[in-house]
């Protein structure tokens, strides 16, 4: 087994840190249909609490993705400090290729604004390689799925504040 490490998203943006951990990781279950319907048409959480270790989601995709879902698993929140690691443990996007990737999200105040990083550790089945042109759709999607969140809470200043 290879394990293949990608920085997805690596953005400033003058969403408050607080909305934006609520709009892409605790809540996100509700939030992203709603923010990015082309990316995902529905999710649930299906155990536990979204703001606990052990909490599993799935999310079903919009029209186009080169999925039609995902199940993850929280590994480590802190919202106090506004990080989750959490596993995407199946989907139909895994193939022969992917056994589970492992991603790590950390957003740190800037001024009134917030700095965004994820970093995704892409654990492979026996000897394949994965090199980031094998993943171009995939991650170039989350990063304008993350930038459709922004341009969303900018829009909406309501939402969680």
């Amino acid at each position: 087994m290879g394990v293949y490490t990608f920085t997805i998203v690596d953005e400033t943006s003058s969403v408050a840190p607080h909305r934006l951990f609520m709009a892409m990781s605790i809540d996100n279950h509700n939030f992203m249909p709603m923010a990015t319907p082309q990316s995902f048409k529905g999710a649930k959480l299906l155990e536990g609490d979204s703001t606990v270790v052990g909490a599993v989601k799935q999310f079903f995709s919009g029209e186009g993705a080169p999925f039609t879902y995902v199940k993850i698993k929280i590994d480590e929140v802190d919202a106090d400090n506004y990080y989750i690691k959490y596993t995407n443990f199946e989907s139909d996007f895994f193939g022969s290729s992917i056994d589970h990737i492992v991603y790590d999200a950390k957003i740190d105040p800037v001024g009134s604004g917030s700095h965004y990083k994820l970093v995704a550790d892409f654990h492979t089945k026996g000897d394949i390689v994965v090199t980031y042109d094998d993943l171009k759709n995939v991650l170039q999607g989350m990063l304008l799925n993350y930038k459709a969140v922004v341009e969303y809470l900018c829009n909406n200043p309501e939402v969680y504040a």
